[in-house]
Order: C-alpha cells, then sequence, then structure tokens
C-alpha cells in the first residue's frame, strides 16, 4: 500500500480486520448451528419413528413385515427398511435408495435380537444446503455493513489528519488557512464594528494538536511578517537617509567648488562659508538623530520613571518655541492643573514634547492657536496638544511617524527639519510604554499621550 493515502490505508486495515472477526464469528456459529441442526434432525426422526419402532419391537420376521408395510401405506412419504443379521434385507420401502444413504440423516435403530431398523431422511441434505446458503448471505451482509463503516470510520479518522496536512501545506507557503476542517467549528463575532474569527477544535489529541499547528503557524505568521515589516522600514529608512545625507553634502560641495574657483558671487566667501557651516549642522543634527533612534531601538536608551509635575515639564519646554510662535503671531494656550503629576522619565518626556509642539508651531498657520491641556482620564492623565484649524490629509496622517516623512516637503526642507522628529517621539514612547495617537478632529489636528499619574 505504499503511495497510497491515508484514507485508503485505514479503510483497508479496518476492513481487513471487521472481515476477519466476521469470519470467524460466521465459521463458529455455522459450526454450532449445522451441529445443532443435526441433532434436532436425529431427534425428530426418532419421534417420527418411535411409533413403528413400537409396534416391531421383538416381534417375528414376518409380522415385522406387515407391520412395516401397513405402516408404510399410511406414511409413504418416509423411507426405511429392515435388516435381519445385519446383511439380509427384510423389507424396504420403495422410496428407500440405498445410493442415497451417504446424503441426509439417517437412523439405526435395534428392534430386537438380529433385526435393525434403518430410518433415512433424504430432504435434509437440502435443508442443510439451505443452512449453508443462510449462512453465506448472512455473512455477505454482515461483510456489506462491515465495509460501510469501515467506509464512516475510515472517513471520520482521516478527514481532520487530511485537511491538517492541506493547512500545514499551505502554512509552508505562507498562504491563508481556511479552517474549513469538519473537526472544527468557525464562529464568526463583531466585535467593535470588526469582524472576528475563532476556531473551536474537537476535545481529542487530532483536536489538540490541530489546535497547536494552527496557533503555531499564527504566532510563526506575525513574527515573520514583522520581520517583512522590520526589513522593509530599514531598507525605507536606508535609503531617506541616505538621500537626506546627500542633500546637504552636495550641495555643500558646490558652494566649496564655486568658492575655490571663484566663480561669480561665490567670490563672497564668508557669506558662503556661512552657508556651508547651516548645511553641515544640518547634517549633523539629522546623524545625531538617527543616533538617537539606533540607541532607541537597540534599548540602549532606558527610562528613568520619576514623579513630575506636568505643568512644570510644559513650563520648561515652552520658552524654546515661544519666540517661533509669535513671530507668526501664533498663540500658545496652557490650561494644565498643578496638582496634576505623573510617573515618567523626564528628559524623554521633555523630548517628545519639545518635537510635538514644534511640529504644531511649524504646521499651524500664522496667527493661529495652539492648545495644550491634561486631563485626568482613568488612572492616568493625559496630555493634550492641538492644532487649531490645521488640516492633515488621511492618506498623509498614517505616515506622519515615518521617518522623514514631511507633508509639505518644500517647506519643510527650507525650515531646516529632519523629518524625524515624530519619529523619534514614536520610539520614544514605545520606550516608555505609554499610549499615544495623532488624530484629525473637526477643527484641529489632536495629539495625546497617556501618562500613568502619581
Amino acid at each position: 500500500m505504499k503511495g497510497r493515502g491515508i484514507f485508503f490505508k485505514v479503510f483497508m486495515y479496518t476492513a481487513i480486520f471487521l472481515a476477519a472477526i466476521v469470519a470467524v464469528t460466521i465459521i463458529l456459529f455455522y459450526q454450532q448451528f449445522t451441529e445443532f441442526f443435526h441433532a434436532a434432525q436425529v431427534q425428530q426422526l426418532q419421534r417420527d419413528y418411535q411409533s413403528l419402532f413400537e409396534a416391531l419391537y421383538d416381534t417375528d420376521g414376518l409380522s415385522m413385515i406387515d407391520t412395516a408395510r401397513n405402516f408404510f401405506e399410511h406414511n409413504q412419504s418416509f423411507a426405511f427398511r429392515i435388516m435381519a443379521d445385519g446383511e439380509r434385507v427384510l423389507f424396504h420401502t420403495p422410496n428407500f435408495i440405498p445410493e442415497m444413504l451417504d446424503e441426509g440423516f439417517r437412523l439405526f435403530m435395534n428392534i430386537g435380537e438380529g433385526y435393525t431398523l434403518i430410518a433415512h431422511n433424504p430432504t435434509a441434505a437440502q435443508a442443510d444446503s439451505g443452512l449453508l446458503t443462510k449462512s453465506l448471505v448472512a455473512f455477505a451482509i454482515v461483510m456489506f455493513i462491515a465495509i460501510v463503516a469501515a467506509v464512516i470510520f475510515a472517513r471520520q479518522m482521516t478527514n481532520p489528519i487530511k485537511q491538517l496536512a492541506e493547512d500545514t501545506k499551505r502554512m509552508a507557503d505562507l498562504q491563508d488557512v481556511s479552517f474549513q476542517s469538519k473537526r472544527s467549528e468557525v464562529l464568526q463575532s463583531k466585535t467593535a464594528g470588526a469582524r472576528r474569527t475563532s476556531l473551536r477544535f474537537s476535545n481529542d489529541e487530532i483536536g489538540s494538536l490541530a489546535q497547536d499547528v494552527h496557533s503555531m503557524y499564527d504566532k510563526l505568521k506575525s513574527e515573520i511578517l514583522r520581520v517583512r515589516e522590520m526589513e522593509e522600514s530599514r531598507r525605507y529608512f536606508f535609503s531617506a537617509a541616505s538621500h537626506e545625507l546627500k542633500t546637504p553634502i552636495a550641495a555643500t560641495s558646490i558652494l566649496l567648488e564655486g568658492m575655490i574657483a571663484n566663480i561669480g558671487d561665490y567670490k563672497d566667501h564668508p557669506k558662503y562659508l556661512k552657508e556651508c557651516v547651516k548645511l553641515m549642522d544640518l547634517q549633523n543634527k539629522i546623524i545625531s538623530e538617527i543616533f538617537e533612534l539606533v540607541n532607541l531601538h537597540d534599548e540602549k536608551i532606558i527610562p528613568n520613571p520619576q514623579k513630575l509635575s506636568i505643568h512644570e515639564i510644559v513650563k520648561s519646554v515652552l520658552p524654546n518655541h515661544q519666540t517661533l510662535a509669535e513671530a507668526t503671531g501664533q498663540k500658545i494656550i496652557t490650561d494644565i492643573p498643578e496638582e496634576h503629576l505623573c510617573f515618567a522619565d523626564k528628559e524623554m518626556l521633555k523630548k517628545v514634547l519639545s518635537n510635538v509642539i514644534l511640529n504644531a508651531v511649524q504646521n499651524t498657520e500664522p496667527d493661529g492657536e495652539i492648545k495644550i491641556w491634561s486631563e485626568p482620564s482613568h488612572d492616568c492623565y493625559r496630555i493634550s496638544i492641538f492644532n487649531v484649524g490645521a488640516v492633515i490629509e488621511e492618506e498623509a496622517l498614517s505616515k506622519l511617524f515615518d521617518p522623514f516623512y514631511r507633508v509639505d516637503k518644500a517647506r519643510n526642507r527650507k525650515s531646516g527639519r529632519s523629518g524625524l522628529g515624530l519619529t523619534i517621539v514614536k520610539k520614544t514612547l514605545d520606550v516608555m510604554g505609554a499610549d499615544f495617537a495623532l488624530t484629525q478632529e473637526e477643527n484641529g489636528v489632536l495629539f495625546w499621550v497617556d501618562l500613568p499619574g502619581a
């Protein structure tokens, strides 16, 4: 059975086993039935010839002949003969055929000294043949039932195994698994507007194996997808970083070559040397932020949580951005009660708030408002920064935390922004384990972060 499927193997083993059991059972029962049938036939012959035996017993030869002839006239279906001294036939019925003694049942009865009554029932051979036929029919019926049972058993046993084999084959190709196994039940429910699929496996070893395999596949697939996303993010990061670093270097090279050649306005060396310094400062800033991201990713920067006043933290960060805001007529309005205390790393929190506020100032229209407030949220305090009137496209909203992504590339490059500010915010908050979000509201853009209350 090499190369056959598991269904065929299970079916054949089961069918052979059942056939052997049925055959042995039929043979044993047939033997018992045959012995019982033969004994019953002998007893029936004894009852049929009992009256003749009694009439013949201890009579002389002539009387035996007359009695036998008279008995046959009233019972012409009976076949018998009377032997004298075991060799001479004293009387026999016309239907008694000596050649048929080997067929059917015969009965020897001693009716006197030297006389024997031999009774014969040739029709019993047909009954014996009928018993064999019925036994064969019974064997065929039982075998048919056994084969049907073997098919059902093999199907019930192999279907979940075959389904699991198909699922694992798709798993090997990282395809979606259908979960259509008859041994599992797919439950559909709606939670928070999303469709969720769960599995209920049978409570046996196969069900446990299927559950473990599916669970392992889910974890493995999630890990593979996570690794792929990391590789894709790393590839994008290196590509964007090389582009961002290349730009100031190329611009600086052009300026230096122009000054070396004393071409046109490039003869004004002090002016263009200052431009070169600005470009190098920008490059240095990008490199520093890249190193910061690498350190955060490698967990080289470990949070040191402590009890902090949210009011004081925001107050210490605002002066760095107040001048830029006032230059464009923007107003920064704060509403943070002094009693709001959180538990967080001081420098990390200042870095996060500084980057978010700077982003808000640079993306708010002139004469606009930026609101900063805190409020209790369960066992946390939620710090919110709101750009009044700001609008970010939904497509851009999901990319704001990507490295080097800029909503307005021309304006942001001119302002000297590296495009890593919100990326550092996200990675820092991930390291801190804080929940946060940036959303487009009806009349502006809202950023919030939850910090555990002290």
